[in-house]
């Protein structure tokens, strides 16, 4: 098992106690795959995992981080086919979301991390309750933001999407291709639903777009977008889990998104009815533009939920 390389940053002892702890870039081999992750926060404190979406990568954390990492240690990985992870030709690595999850749940094992609560959004969900499935034990606690579980949740921009499911022609492809991997169609993801676009980074949308450039990178993305269709089929088995598991949760949702529906939000109280539900108006992309009030949530839903699961542990 490979140790992780980083590049360490020390705190200066003039830094004060109430500035933001700096987030850290670090490399692990894990699965095969040389996991990309960003991390801050004291190595003892309760884990918080950040699982992003697509098209983007754990860059769409960087204001949300260090808003965490005073009272946890916080992890973003990158995605295989995503930000700044590598996977070897010779991994031969099958892009599909069985697959995704067992990297992360390799690296997880690889950072010899047993439990955290986790942030999942967009393709971080279907990635993340796989896990939860799998170690119930390990998961204490889930935000979803914009993060679906639900058929009630898949909004009509899923239309061509699932036109691809039903018919995975070359044509309904293309179409795919032509309309959603681009930088308007990555633009678009970004900015609709939100009151003022100009308050969306460009940086945000412009990074995701290079890195769909890359060679062979939309092929991967468009085998994602088929294979997508294997989530839906997965919605009885997670919601079997929140009903027999009960995970504290909280679902905090861009109710703009036109990809997950508020419905999708609100159906987590049928499996778990304490679960908390907040809507903010803005979009898919909601921490571009509303960092401080999901990052005040989270505090506060898990200050309550680390506390409860740390005194559950010690028994």
């Amino acid at each position: 098992m490979s140790e992780p390389t980083s590049r360490p940053v020390t705190k200066s002892p003039a830094q004060s106690q109430d500035a933001p702890p700096r987030t850290s870039i670090h490399r692990v081999k894990a699965d095969g795959v040389q996991v990309f992750y960003r991390a801050a926060g004291e190595a003892n404190a309760p884990v918080v995992l950040l699982l992003h979406g697509f098209p983007t990568s754990s860059f769409m954390f960087r204001e949300l981080i260090p808003r965490l990492a005073h009272d946890y240690r916080v992890i973003a990985p990158d995605l295989p086919g995503f930000g700044f992870t590598e996977v070897p030709p010779e991994r031969n690595y099958a892009y599909s979301f069985d697959q995704l999850a067992l990297t992360i749940e390799a690296f997880t094992r690889t950072l010899k991390i047993e439990r955290y609560a986790m942030y999942v959004f967009d393709y971080g969900a279907p990635t993340g309750f796989r896990l939860a499935v799998s170690h119930p034990e390990q998961v204490t606690a889930i935000v979803s933001q914009n993060g679906n579980a639900y058929e009630q949740g898949l909004g009509d921009a899923w239309g061509p999407i699932r036109k691809y499911w039903a018919a995975p022609t070359e044509e309904n492809r293309e179409v795919i291709r032509k309309n959603i991997l681009t930088l308007e169609g990555t633009r678009w993801q970004y900015t609709h639903g939100v009151a003022n676009p100009d308050n969306v980074a460009p940086e945000s949308y412009t990074l995701d777009t290079a890195l769909l450039e890359r060679p062979g990178n939309k092929e991967i993305q468009l085998d994602l977008f088929l294979d997508y269709a294997s989530n839906v089929k997965l919605y009885p088995k997670f919601q079997e889990y929140f009903r027999q598991s009960k995970p504290p949760l909280l679902a905090i949702w861009g109710k703009n998104d036109p990809f997950f529906v508020p419905a999708g939000a609100e159906s987590f109280r049928r499996d778990i009815p304490n679960a908390q539900v907040q809507f903010l108006d803005t979009g898919h992309f909601a921490l571009e533009t509303h960092v401080t009030e999901i990052a005040a949530a989270m505090t506060r839903f898990l200050e309550t939920t680390q506390r409860v699961s740390a005194r559950g542990s010690s028994h």
